[in-house]
């Protein structure tokens, strides 16, 4: 009997056993699922169309392979406004939007300073790199975690993420709050043409930064900007010499071959470098020295690379996307992602990495392009309108500069005024109102209170200016242009700008790639704040923590 116990007794210590085994090997195998690297690439600028367009342009190592081999979300968009640079890199990493990480706009006026705040400055650090202003920046004013930094408290910080991009918001603000490093390019005024960063990050620059940057590989870029195939070829098009495109300084017209060597000195030196196709290859190159040089996915815990090409974004504003030029920086562009996804291979092993691309909005056609075509477009001058409401109420209230400022489509008030005249804030609301809808090229207006309470479908215009207005940072009054207009200034006269609730400019690519990651294609709505929480999923970490996205399951094996 004692045998038998005993017996009885030692096969269940052996079961025990096994199935810490087998939970521990289970463990193990479901953790070496995770990908070695995770490569978030945006876009700047990128319509989902440009992808379509210039399809049979591309190569098969480029966008035709994360088309090819992982999954396309053919409806993908942006679910707030406006649609600009700095909110969109916020959101495409939080999962959030700009009524939660903050971020609402690339500028706005900050209502306690009476002055205009960019997204990342912040005068608490030093530049690293450069004696510009242009290296005193951080995360700081971004309210919420990105999934990289939810990575780094995963693993106890011992996932890396690094952050890369010419401008300073689309290099930091993906990379997060708990970075190890984000890098941008010191272009403007007539910057050194080093990379850069600041002391928010790290007392100094890495060695392999300031080598990379003693190189002065960027130099080799200073030759003809031709198109890379001969230029009747390039159908998808219109006409390379029209009157929607800006000059450069030191040109007649805009037209091929730009010779950026001789043109330098008379616009911005590595500025026009910056924002020319070669700023691509620029990012390339930086972005595979950063691989190599930080060991990116060489062990078994997940690192995060952010990847910003943001000199598309440039080139439309310039060009407008139905130009030769902008044809020609995508084709050049895939040759870029190309290199980039060979040396994933290379460095970090097939299968071993996950990318997805997307971009931080898309833009419309040119407005006088569109009305030589008949379709309506057009510029709104919003300095006049300003003037205008002052003097309006300046009459009805003998109050002067009621309205204080007018930025990212928002009306603000002097609150100080109103109170110390005890006007009544609701009755100037609704006056202003009445106002603004009798402009042509207004078409809806709203007051922020109430907006902020609205909640309706994905997609409405309603929901998507809640979704893109802060309680603490957004303006009085919002409101909303006809389809194709934005504002008139002398930048906008010629190329394109962005910033609106509509398709052209939220509309844009959506592609999985790599490890765990499915092959297909979807013509389901998916938001931009979905791609946090299924890089999160992929993960099994947390989501970051304002997230409202929900993962995307489909593209997920």
């Amino acid at each position: 009997m004692a045998k038998t116990s005993y017996a009885l007794l030692l096969v269940f210590i052996l079961s025990l056993s096994c199935k810490a085994q087998i939970s521990q090997t289970k463990s193990t195998i479901e953790y070496s699922e995770r990908p070695k690297l995770v490569v978030g690439i945006v876009v700047d600028q990128m319509r989902y169309d440009y992808l379509t367009r210039f399809y049979n342009k591309f190569g098969d190592e480029g966008f035709k392979r994360m088309i090819h081999e992982g999954y396309n979300c053919k409806n993908n968009h942006f679910n707030y406004a406006p649609t600009k640079t700095g909110p969109g890199h916020a959101s495409i990493f939080t999962g959030t939007t700009p009524k939660y990480h903050g971020i609402i706009g690339n500028d706005w006026f900050n209502k306690k300073t009476g002055k205009s705040i960019y997204c990342v400055e912040d005068d608490s650090v030093l530049p690293l790199g450069t004696e510009s202003k242009d290296g005193k920046m951080s995360p700081h004013l971004m309210l919420t975690t990105t999934f990289g930094d939810e990575n780094r408290l995963f693993t106890q910080m011992r996932g890396k993420t690094i952050g890369i991009s010419i401008k300073h918001r689309s290099a930091i603000l993906p990379a997060g709050h708990a970075a190890n490093a984000a890098y941008w390019f010191d272009y403007e005024h007539n910057g050194t043409g080093n990379w850069i960063s600041s002391t928010y990050y790290m007392k100094d620059l890495p060695q392999w930064v300031k080598d990379f940057n003693a190189s002065r590989k960027v130099d080799s870029y200073w030759q003809v900007w031709n198109t890379l195939y001969p230029i009747e070829t390039y159908t998808e098009s219109g006409s390379d010499l029209n009157t929607f495109e800006r000059i450069y300084n030191g040109r007649k017209q805009a037209t091929f071959p730009y010779d950026l060597n001789a043109l330098k000195s008379e616009n911005e030196n590595y500025k026009l470098l910056a924002e020319s196709p070669f700023g691509n290859t620029m990012i390339t190159d930086f972005a595979i020295a950063a691989l190599k040089n930080e060991a990116l996915g060489q062990d078994d815990i997940t690192d995060v690379l952010t990847v910003s090409y943001t000199s598309t974004d440039k080139v439309g504003h310039d060009f407008g996307p139905n130009s030769k030029e902008v044809e020609d920086t995508y084709i050049r562009l895939d040759l870029e992602l190309a290199r980039l996804l060979k040396t994933l291979d290379e460095q970090v092993g097939k299968g071993e990495y996950t990318v997805f691309l997307t971009a931080d909005h898309g833009a419309p056609n040119v407005p006088r392009y569109l009305l030589s075509k008949k379709i309506p477009a057009g510029l709104f001058d919003e300095k006049q309108m300003k003037k205008d409401l002052n003097s309006y109420l300046e009459k009805s209230y003998k109050v002067p500069q009621l309205v204080w400022s007018v930025s990212n489509d928002q009306i603000f008030f002097d609150h100080d005024k109103i109170d110390s005249n005890k006007l009544n804030l609701s009755e100037i609301k609704s006056k202003v109102a009445d106002t603004l809808l009798q402009y042509r090229l207004i078409d809806k207006v709203y007051s922020t209170s109430d907006i902020n309470q609205f909640e309706g479908p994905s997609g409405y215009i309603e929901t998507m200016l809640a979704n893109g207005h802060n309680q603490k940072r957004s303006g009085d009054m919002l409101y909303v242009y006809d389809p194709e207009v934005f504002k008139d200034n002398k930048w906008n006269r010629t190329g394109t700008d962005h910033h609106s609730t509509y398709n052209y400019d939220t509309h844009v690519p959506l592609l999985f790639f790599g490890k765990g990651i499915k092959h297909g294609a979807t013509f389901e709505r998916t938001a931009i704040t979905d791609i946090a929480p299924t890089m999160s999923a992929l993960l099994n970490i947390s989501f970051p923590n304002a997230a409202i996205g929900n993962p995307l399951t489909f593209v997920l094996k």
